[in-house]
């Protein structure tokens, strides 16, 4: 099996400074305390207001979230949409500008994304004493801290981000793999801390920074965080257990063929999957680094071989969505960094396989929050039997006859159920 380590973005970033929006004081620390000497911010005056303002200001409940379609159950014999989801781990917009790039790409070939955000990228470097890694001393961050600029443009990329339906997951803090207090060595309280850590980065930027007058995020993080992948893919059993208790809806942080997804503790196990490896007798993971591992083992690799090494990868995602679109229908979960190896070569491949594949017909690129919903919404029969079709098989019979058992009503209360009467 190909190699499963991944790095998080090691640059530091330096974007531009977002652009100043009305924006309120400070308040609580993310765990349950009032950081003292600090005012909660205030709505501003008026009998309603758009935007409430949660703790110091730095984030704000806006309403639903836009451009986001409601799921409905398959009918009866009806083929399932194909679901492509790309995601991006430590997202946070740098100097390469790519997190706003992406955005564009995704607004351009009618997809959403999800965007899963190092914790530390919104906590300043003079502040890195304030995050307390689980078997780590204060302040130690595999991946370092953010400066000003680059804090307050990620802000802006992820206020856009999702205001245009994509989704806000988490690559949590300092990124620790391997022995020695690595994630795959820590304990579900220890989980647990680690997430409270992350909410409290993004809920607290505003005091962490003193950036009083920028726009919030526009989101509740308590609510909006369901979802994340682990640092290198390790610890992933503990952090489901402490992500089920937590109320998470799913999690990535694993390896998995090109099937219909299952529940796991609770969660939607929506992990990375193996495609094929254009010229190679193995199947490779979803993600950028792996590639790259397999391909030069190295980030700097000879510059002759780069257009090869990045037709593989975007070859290798097309294998995997043809080999589902054209079989079983199984969503195809692709995994990414915001990165510059080998000259961008990956870069270039995952935004070719953007356009290639998400404007098809019946093809859905969409954030994991909205796979999740359309999984909550089926009728666990229909998904059962999804599930007994292998990696590239279609139905014999046709999908008319595999499916045409009518669904049960979906529950009340459900994503896609109806409305409540009264």
């Amino acid at each position: 099996m190909a190699a499963t380590r991944r790095l998080a973005v090691g640059t530091v970033i330096t974007a531009v400074c977002a652009a100043s929006l009305a924006g309120c004081g400070t308040g609580a620390d993310g765990f349950g305390r009032e950081t003292p000497g600090v005012e909660k911010a205030k709505p501003a005056p008026g009998p309603e207001s758009a935007v409430r303002l949660i703790g110091d200001g730095s984030t704000a409940y806006t309403g639903a979230q836009p451009h986001l379609t409601k799921p409905e159950r398959l009918k009866p014999g009806e083929k399932p949409p194909q679901f492509v989801v790309f995601s991006w781990d430590g997202a946070g917009e740098d100097s390469q500008k790519l997190f706003s790039h992406f955005r564009e790409v995704a607004k351009k070939n009618d997809a959403t994304m999800t965007y899963f955000l190092s914790g530390v990228y919104l906590l300043p470097e003079e502040k890195r004493d304030l995050y307390r890694p689980p078997q780590h001393s204060p302040g130690r961050s595999d991946i370092g801290f953010n400066d000003a600029e680059g804090i307050a443009a990620t802000v802006e990329q992820l206020r856009l981000a999702w205001l245009e339906g994509n989704e806000i997951g988490t690559h949590f803090n300092g990124h620790f793999c391997g022995a020695d207090g690595g994630v795959g060595e820590w304990s579900v309280a220890e989980w647990k801390d680690e997430i409270a850590q992350a909410k409290w980065f993004v809920k607290a930027w505003k005091t962490h920074t003193g950036m009083k007058n920028e726009a919030p995020l526009p989101f509740d993080y308590d609510k909006e965080l369901i979802g994340a992948r682990t640092p290198c893919l390790e610890g992933q059993e503990n952090f489901m257990k402490a992500a089920s208790e937590l109320g998470f809806r799913y999690d990535t942080s694993g390896v998995n063929n090109q099937v219909w997804p299952k529940k796991k503790q609770g969660l939607w196990d929506l992990s990375l999957q193996l495609v094929p490896f254009p010229g190679h007798s193995f199947e490779q993971l979803t993600m950028d680094y792996n590639f790259m591992v397999n391909q030069s083992g190295t980030t700097q690799g000879d510059p002759a071989k780069h257009e090869l090494w990045g037709d593989q990868m975007r070859d290798g995602l097309l294998a995997g969505f043809r080999r589902a679109y054209d079989g079983n229908r199984a969503p195809l979960s692709i995994g990414n960094h915001f990165e510059s190896w080998n000259g961008g070569t990956y870069m270039r491949a995952v935004e070719e396989t953007v356009e290639a594949v998400c404007t098809r017909p019946d093809v859905r690129c969409v954030s994991f929050r909205q796979l999740a919903d359309w999984l909550d919404a089926q009728d666990p029969q229909t998904l059962e039997k999804l599930r007994t079709l292998n990696v590239g098989e279609s139905p014999k019979q046709g999908w008319k006859s595999f499916l045409s058992a009518a669904p049960a009503p979906a529950p009340r209360g459900v994503p896609g159920a109806p409305a409540a009467k009264g």
